[in-house]
């Protein structure tokens, strides 16, 4: 797609005129009105620069109401509304109204006298007692703002705090409880400390069996009576007319629990189904989990003292065994109280089973960005809690057809894939006794499968694999994936003379399909702040390890073939890391920056081929067509094309830069930096007894491939704008992208103009489900 220069420019000043036209909306103000502009905060104090930023940034958010929106000095909102208010405003200006008007906000809707309240207000709970706050309105006929100031006091500061105690045996546990806190002598008095206090003390007792405790039963009293030169001294006690029940723990007396309970029918199996173990009751008419797998599961124990927190663990543990849609856990009081003070409760645990077997059909139609597109469909079957101790089996069987409907690079091509893989997880470690980590159940898997593949012109590739490992999450952001066994067998048959005769002129992709058995360790670690939705700047590290070859070697002594099969020896490790600045409801600058690196040893020159780090795509650099990126600058031909195979090698670096932005509802929009290549590090063996043309081949791909000091120069850069369909998390992504910098065209002429320069490759569509990044 070529633009024209003189195009764009009319567009561009066509819009900036029509901004212009939408700043001047001082003629639709009513007469008896003035527009708002907004409001300032001035504050006076000697506590320092610090003191003044904290306090000024915590008055602005008591500024009410906000003022319109501007836009480079644009009130576009405002503008829209008072266009859609006239008699005949016509369809644009009523829909430009609905999504993007503001209601006007004038001068009369602000109430300032109330706002100096509320900062005079927030002052005294900050430990600025009796300071000033005024307000002045600045206005002229159409426009006015207002401005407040507040001149601060000197704070008071805590000299000591005490518990005002009597004979009841919580203020030990309070005593307990104060050793963790923030209140500091010299700090100044802040209500929303002690509230935090108040809070945190009741963790604390909640954890030590104060079933019935609650924080508004505490109360902090500060006393000024001492001290002229505003010190103080806070008392912490219980309140009067605090219930008897809530100053006493409890102790857990019975435990029973109800495996296979209806939330539909509300009905309790018969209390003869019950079987014990290891002091819990299990009560189900018919064995749907076994006792011994579930008891683990469950952290607190008859006798004793009741705490929250064991609750909690516990919920989120049996929550994540799987097999269930809801976890309810029911503690109730006894009426007795023991000889020593304790209460009593009863804990009832309910758990309403997901349905156990189900089949899920995807239909799929694939459109990928070097080209290829067809049908696909992959069939799911799962089946919950298989032996009865939270036991998940799945079954997925897929298969595709694609062909080449675009493109030059290798048209004509079509692939037939398909596959089988059956996966069973199990909620324990195996082969070691049930563990109880207190965040989440840690998990044992194992997988069995095989693929194949074939392409038309040139190959059919058949794989199977299997592996052994393990999951947990440590807590809510750290996730953690090993399997000690890791097994792939490769192979490769068919081949056309075609792809032999690619084979025989690159030694280096020939290597990398010989050795066809790999078996190693795999280990992956991640570290995810985007499950807290509240955080402004989440970031996202994953990293993983792959080491294939060592045990063989080992278990062989040293010899180069397993079973008969020549095996691999390589390690293999990358990172993933990705830093988010959210603003607003939608809006976020989302940074990543990824780098991968694998060494073959022992057996192996190469990396196995589906092991190597290809570049480009909609998941990579997306200005360029998938696989298209590398080794360095290499190209098969003069004219820059390269063909599928040859862009594989074993170092790959990328980074990449997108602002996302909220366009109409589930519209959103994004504008992206791209940038990556993929190199060799190793030696590309080079044959005297080749031909001329496959070792000047080689020879090239020796050089141009090689990662070196001048990388950056040698990056694939591109940059291009999107539209994604967000449906509740569920994304389609249209990015369309341009190169910046096309590294396999000659040095000194890399350089182009995105969208504007021709050629072929000028303008890239990617379409993709889910985001990049």
């Amino acid at each position: 797609m070529k633009w024209r220069t003189p195009f764009i420019s009319r567009f561009f000043l066509l819009l900036f005129l029509s901004g212009l036209t939408a700043c001047s909306v001082r003629k639709y103000i009513p007469g008896d009105e003035t527009l708002y502009k907004g409001a300032g905060v001035d504050v006076v104090t000697d506590g320092g620069k610090g003191a003044k930023k904290a306090v000024t940034q915590e008055l602005h958010t008591l500024l009410r109401p906000e003022p319109n929106a501007t836009v480079l000095g644009m009130r576009l909102g405002l503008y829209y509304h008072y266009k859609s208010q006239r008699k005949k405003p016509g369809f644009l200006n009523k829909w430009l109204n609905k999504k993007f008007g503001e209601e006007p906000v004038y001068l009369s809707d602000v109430d300032p006298q109330r706002i100096t309240e509320l900062m005079r207000n927030r002052l005294d709970n900050r430990g600025f007692f009796y300071s000033k706050v005024s307000s002045a309105i600045d206005s002229t006929r159409d426009y006015a703002s207002v401005a407040y100031s507040a001149e601060l006091s000197k704070p008071y500061t805590l000299q000591q705090w005490k518990i005002d105690k009597d004979s009841l045996a919580i203020y030990g546990e309070l005593e307990k409880a104060m050793a963790g806190t923030r209140l500091k002598a010299g700090e100044r008095f802040d209500l929303e400390l002690l509230k935090y206090e108040r809070e945190r003390i009741d963790g604390v007792l909640k954890g030590r069996g104060y079933y019935n405790f609650n924080p508004d039963f505490l109360i902090f009293e500060a006393d000024t009576n001492r001290y002229d030169q505003r010190k103080f001294d806070l008392f912490l006690r219980l309140k009067k007319g605090t219930p008897q029940k809530s100053v006493i723990p409890y102790t857990i007396d019975s435990i029973a629990v109800y495996p296979n309970y209806s939330i539909e029918n509300d009905s309790l199996p018969k209390p003869w189904a019950t079987t014990e173990e290891n002091g819990i009751y299990f009560v189900q008419e018919e064995e749907f989990f076994k006792p011994k797998r579930l008891e683990p599961y469950i952290l607190f124990e008859k006798g004793q003292e009741y705490n929250a927190e064991t609750a909690r663990l516990t919920s989120n543990r049996l929550s994540d065994l799987g097999s269930y849609k809801f976890v309810n856990i029911r503690f109730n009081e006894n009426d007795t109280v023991s000889a020593d003070g304790k209460g009593s409760l009863t804990a009832d645990i309910f758990l309403s089973p997901l349905t156990k077997r189900s089949v899920r059909a995807e239909l799929q139609a694939v459109t990928k960005s070097n080209g290829f597109a067809g049908p696909g469909i992959a069939l799911t079957y799962n089946n919950r809690n298989v032996f009865k101790g939270g036991e998940t089996f799945s079954l997925t069987g897929d298969f595709s057809y694609e062909t080449q409907l675009s493109g030059s690079q290798n048209s004509g091509l079509s692939s037939i894939a398909g596959g089988l893989k059956a996966n069973l997880l199990l909620p324990r470690l195996l082969p070691f006794s049930p563990s109880r980590f207190n965040y989440a159940v840690p998990k044992t898997k194992i997988s069995l499968g095989g693929d194949f593949l074939k392409r038309s012109q040139l190959y059919t590739l058949t794989s199977f694999n299997g592996s052994f490992g393990y999951t947990w999450k440590a807590n809510r952001f750290v996730f953690h994936e090993l399997n000690p066994i890791n097994i792939t067998y490769v192979n490769l048959s068919n081949a056309t003379a075609e792809f032999d005769a690619i084979l025989e002129k690159n030694p280096f992709l020939s290597s990398s399909f010989e050795q066809q058995f790999i078996a190693g360790l795999t280990y992956t670690f991640s570290y995810n702040e985007l499950v807290d939705e509240n955080k402004d700047h989440p970031i996202y590290l994953s990293t993983s390890l792959d080491v294939a070859g060592n045990t063989l070697s080992l278990l062989n002594g040293g010899k180069s073939t397993a079973f008969g099969l020549e095996y691999a020896q390589y390690a293999k490790a990358d990172i993933d890391f990705r830093y988010y600045l959210k603003w607003g409801k939608e809006s976020a600058l989302v940074s990543r920056v990824y780098a991968g690196w694998g060494i073959p040893y022992g057996n192996s020159s190469t990396l196995p081929f589906v092991k190597q780090f290809f570049s480009g795509g909609p998941y990579s650099v997306r200005a360029f067509q998938i696989r298209s990126l590398g080794p360095g600058t290499f190209s098969s031909d003069e004219e820059g094309n390269s063909s599928f195979f040859d862009q594989s090698g074993n170092l790959r670096l990328e980074a990449n830069l997108e602002y996302r932005f909220p366009i109409w509802s589930y519209l959103k929009g994004a504008f992206f930096v791209d940038a990556g290549n993929v190199w060799l590090t190793n030696e590309v063996e080079v044959d005297e007894d080749e031909s001329a043309e496959s070792i000047a081949f080689n020879q090239r791909l020796a050089t141009e491939g090689k990662f070196g000091s001048d990388w950056m120069k040698e990056l694939g850069i591109g940059l291009g704008f999107g539209l994604r369909v967000d449906i509740q998390s569920f994304v389609i992504r249209f990015d369309f992208a341009s190169p910046l910098q096309v590294p396999y065209w000659p040095e000194g002429e890399r350089l182009r103009t995105p969208f504007i320069d021709g050629g072929s490759n000028n303008l890239i569509f990617n379409f993709a489900i889910g985001y990049p990044f």
